[in-house]
């Protein structure tokens, strides 16, 4: 039986509180369960007890991140960013358990992270990555309605793999999406995904789902659920196949790049995107410079008509 103090136990108690006290998404749960359990594997090899830990001990440790060694390159600005945040959370954690007295991670900056600019798609290589999918038999035509459906809608890999067969409105080309935060939005979707859905609705899914209760739009060859992992191995092959390097959040990217390039208002990919702040949607608006240079030209002669006059 594991002491009541032990980092194993702690560690899954932690986790546990963030899912049901802190009410954390599952995602970010394990992004801070990971982070702490990394913090608790270096105080193990320096023989410090986490409850005695000091904001000098912290620093020490994002140091060794942030340098790395012999196995492990180092982290990223991003990655210690994440990494304080949890350290704070786990620091209010041991804080509300009575280990610490006071949360001495708040006293840690995050740094500030250069925010990388998406890797986009062109349309001819979307269209190339989604031609080698073989729609011979029910696997292909699940994956090609499938990734036809998250570059059409813009959807997250985890918002794709919890769609279930009432979220989909064929005939009004709509998805009642749930994203993060448990916030759900209507989204449409373009005719080539209908085309693609419509068959795999027709002919591919029957073949493996067996069980009419089954609720998931989208299954795997067990007609089960089909997971985040399961849709992310699949995208992995057709990246070899096809030879464009992507991956399945990139289809995302390029579904906003696109609709922007194309004329599409930021509110609008906003809402589309389901970010809750506009900031975030503006990332893509670097992407088509020749857009700008066009829309400038248009609305905003300048001095070249006043030149002409003035001669």
């Amino acid at each position: 039986m594991p002491e009541e103090n032990s980092a194993d136990t702690v560690l899954e108690r932690f986790y546990n509180d963030l899912l049901t006290v802190e009410r954390k998404g599952v995602l970010t749960a394990e992004t801070y369960k990971t982070a702490v359990k990394e913090l608790l594997n270096w105080c193990a090899e320096k023989h410090i007890d986490y409850r005695f830990l000091t904001i000098q001990d912290l620093l020490y440790y994002l140091v060794a991140r942030k340098t790395g060694d012999a196995h492990n390159a180092g982290a990223d600005e991003l990655t210690i960013a994440k990494d304080i945040s949890a350290l704070r959370s786990f620091g209010a954690y041991l804080v509300r358990i009575g280990v610490w007295s006071e949360n001495t991670a708040l006293l840690l900056q995050r740094p500030r992270a250069k925010r990388r600019l998406p890797r986009v798609l062109a349309v001819e290589e979307v269209d190339k990555l989604l031609s080698v999918i073989d729609t011979s038999g029910p696997l292909g035509l699940r994956d090609r309605a499938l990734f036809e459906l998250v570059y059409s809608s813009g959807l997250r890999i985890g918002e794709v793999s919890a769609l279930e067969l009432q979220n989909l409105h064929l005939d009004e080309r709509l998805l009642w999406v749930r994203g993060k935060g448990d916030k759900e939005r209507m989204v449409p979707f373009g005719d080539e995904a209908v085309v693609h859905l419509r068959n795999w609705l027709e002919k591919g899914r029957g073949e493996l789902v067996k069980n009419p209760s089954v609720p998931w739009l989208f299954v795997n060859y067990r007609g089960k659920r089909l997971s985040r992992k399961g849709i992310w191995k699949r995208f992995q092959e057709l990246e070899a196949l096809s030879g464009v390097n992507a991956k399945v959040h990139t289809l995302r990217h390029s579904f906003a790049t696109h609709l922007l390039a194309g004329g599409a208002d930021l509110r609008s990919v906003q809402e589309l995107l389901g970010h809750a702040d506009l900031s975030t949607t503006q990332i893509y608006t670097h992407i088509d410079d020749t857009a700008l240079h066009s829309c400038h030209t248009e609305f905003f002669p300048g001095h070249k008509n006043t030149h002409k006059k003035n001669g």
